[in-house]
């Protein structure tokens, strides 16, 4: 993922809702036997373009759930939104998981697998064609997701970078 072209956001600013991506039980074996904890993938958005993800580990599922909110408020980043989809297709990577994200017509709805539907949906993007290739471990496919939308731009942020008008953006 390129620093250069992510949009950080602060939390404080705006309401965030949450969703819970998976949750897993480890057992960590000891002399006295197992003992249980559990960690909490869960993503966060305002479903108006801001979207981030979090990892939270605790011996509750609800502490876990918890930490994994306050962890996704630090990763904040903005995802550029254009009628309800996205500018552009974007290829996104991370580890083993690899994502394919292409806007799609209005009406369409979101047409992605869990993890990545639950991203998508938190950022605000109503209308997507998604595929996920490559590991399903939901840690790598939210990851890649979050990749590939860091990796779009709205066409003035285009225009700006080139230096040409607007019009010249979409003609080529």
């Amino acid at each position: 993922m390129s620093t250069s072209n992510i949009r950080r956001v602060k939390a404080s600013e705006i309401e965030l809702k949450d969703r819970l991506v998976s949750v897993q039980r480890v057992a960590k074996v000891t002399k006295g036997g197992r003992t249980f904890s559990f960690s909490a993938i869960v993503v966060v958005g305002d479903e108006n373009g801001i979207v981030g993800y979090g990892l939270g580990k605790a011996k509750e599922v609800s502490e876990a759930i918890a930490k994994g909110i306050d962890d996704a408020k630090k990763s904040l980043i903005k995802v550029p939104i254009m009628k309800g989809t996205i500018p552009h297709e974007a290829d996104g990577k991370f580890g083993g998981g690899r994502v394919y994200i292409k806007p799609a017509s209005h009406g369409t709805g979101v047409i992605a697998g869990g993890a990545m539907r639950a991203v998508l949906e938190s950022a605000g993007i109503t209308d997507v064609l998604a595929k996920s290739k490559g590991s399903s471990n939901p840690h790598n496919v939210v990851k890649a997701t979050i990749d590939a939308l860091a990796q779009l731009r709205d066409p003035f942020t285009v225009s700006q970078h080139r230096n040409i008008k607007m019009s010249n953006v979409f003609n080529g």
